[in-house]
This record gives structure tokens, C-alpha cells and sequence, in this order.
């Protein structure tokens, strides 16, 4: 199990405290440390069952600068996330079958 955490994300934390109370094994990927590369995203939202657009923060100064009011491809939106990572929604709890975005916390369950 694998989260794509933001250590200033108190949904994201909560995401890892409710692992780890859990006893769950899992790594953290820390994604704005280590940004995500197009293949990875592709693969993300796969996993997830949407298109690209669904996995963007609309409410970021960096979507409402470059991004508001435009209509973009699935490719376009994930370049987008490649080149701004604050869009990516989080925090996103992915295993090998299956990814979900885990707001709220509890929708961890799911993947067990």
C-alpha cells in the first residue's frame, strides 16, 4: 500500500495515522518532495476510475491562475499535475487493484 501524502495536509496525515492504528504496512510518497511523473499519474487514476480532471484541486491559487475557465484534454490535465503538483487531490491511498481518494479518512476501508 502506497499514500501520496503532503505532510502540510491534516486529511493527508489523518490518512496516516488511521494506517498505522490499523497496522497496516504501507510506504509514503511524499509528493511534492518527489514529484510524480505522467506514467505514475496515468496509472493513478486508472486505479481510481476517473479522468484527470477529477483528481484536480480547484481550489489552488495554481489551478485559478493557469487553469480556470479552460476546457483541457485528460493528457493536458495530467501535465498539468506533473508541472504543479499542489493540484493533485490527496491524499490517495493506492494498492495494486484499486486507488481511492481518502476524503473522508474513513474511505480507506474500501481497499481492505
Amino acid at each position: 500500500m502506497i499514500v501520496y501524502h503532503n505532510s502540510k495536509c491534516s486529511k493527508s496525515r489523518n490518512a496516516i495515522d488511521f494506517l498505522r492504528e490499523k497496522g497496516v504496512d504501507f510506504s509514503v510518497v511524499e509528493y511534492l518532495k518527489t514529484p510524480l511523473n505522467k506514467e505514475e499519474l496515468k496509472n493513478i487514476v486508472a486505479k481510481l476510475g476517473i479522468d484527470p480532471v477529477d483528481l484536480i484541486r480547484k481550489g489552488e491559487l495554481e489551478f485559478k491562475e493557469n487553469f480556470k475557465d479552460k476546457s483541457l484534454t485528460n493528457n493536458e490535465w495530467l501535465d498539468a499535475m506533473v508541472k504543479f503538483p499542489k493540484l493533485i487531490e490527496r491524499p490517495i491511498v493506492l494498492t495494486e487493484a484499486k486507488a481511492i481518494v481518502a476524503r473522508p479518512t474513513e474511505r480507506i476501508n474500501e481497499l481492505f
